[in-house]
């Protein structure tokens, strides 16, 4: 179990002046932590001011960089052994913050997993539903919960992975699944998220596509033969059903049939190909130098 001591708290923030207060303030009251790092993403409004007022050490970006370019400054920038992210949006209690470091230590990943009730809409209920059973048949077990930003880690784990993550909404994304792939302890541990105050930058009908392809570009990163080994095997299994069933019925093989059972071959040959450059990945800076 990681003491709050052993712990700095990473708030990405983005034009989050009527709430960002408050959420430092009620952090600070739950625990002694280390420190409270809020990355103030180029805000037009006063952010930074209000978090440093409440207490928190501000680092400010001068010019939005997205979501994950904001983790990634405050990874860079933590100087204890656990690191623990939380939105800024209010929607996080600070009581959820200690049951998920309490967690650290036995586990090197925990994920504050949010009920499928918390999301505001039904449409984004059924697209994050949709994500989580893709993501965990893709990764091997069960995903609760791919894009909460509510997570603690190690902080040495979290560096070995920092060139992999991306500026944009993603970076919880990669990090689970980098995690599951690396073979480190990783956890879901269920919490109360409530409504979020002011409006989420995420948009479910303009970003939705966009998560699913990463969600595949991630998964072709980390595990590729688990997105090529299957379409290998249809390409080739309708291939040879196209072909035996040509033959059966006019005596000769379709040129269709050869095309797809080839399409097949190749399919799966560059999947092994991508799995030697997805180990290859974990051979990478090690030693927290990024």
């Amino acid at each position: 179990m990681a003491d709050p001591s052993s712990v700095s708290v990473v708030i990405p923030a983005l034009n989050e002046a009527g709430v960002i207060g408050d959420v430092v303030a009620r952090l600070r009251a739950s625990a002694p932590w280390r420190e409270i790092l809020v990355i103030d993403d180029g805000s037009l409004d006063a952010t930074g001011e209000r978090a440093r007022a409440a207490g928190a050490r501000v680092i400010r970006h001068p010019y939005t960089k997205g979501n994950g370019a904001a983790v990634k400054t405050g990874i860079r920038n933590a100087g204890s052994e656990f690191i623990l992210i939380v939105d800024a949006d209010g929607q996080h209690p600070p009581e959820d913050a200690r049951v998920l470091v309490d967690r650290l230590g036995e586990y090197d990943l925990v994920v504050g997993a949010r009920a499928p009730s918390t999301h505001a809409s039904l449409g984004r209920r059924v697209g994050n539903a949709l994500l989580n059973h893709l993501a965990g048949h893709l990764a091997g077990r069960p995903i609760p919960d791919l894009t909460s930003g509510f997570r603690g880690a190690r902080r040495e784990h979290l560096r070995e992975f920092l060139h992999l993550l991306p500026n944009g909404f993603s970076t919880p994304t990669t990090t689970t699944l980098a995690f599951i792939r690396a073979g480190y302890n990783v956890a879901f541990e269920p919490i109360d998220a409530r409504p979020r105050t002011g409006q989420s930058k995420i948009r479910f009908a303009r970003d939705g596509a966009r998560f699913f392809l990463i969600l595949l570009t991630i998964v072709t990163i980390f595990s590729p033969l688990r997105l090529f080994v299957p379409l290998s095997l249809v390409s080739g299994s309708v291939g040879v059903l196209y072909g035996v069933g040509n033959v059966a019925v006019t005596g000769r093989i379709p040129n269709g049939a050869v095309l797809l059972i080839l399409f097949g071959v190749l399919v799966f040959l560059v999947g092994l190909v991508s799995e030697q450059v997805a180990a290859l990945r974990f051979e990478g800076p090690r030693d927290g130098r990024q």
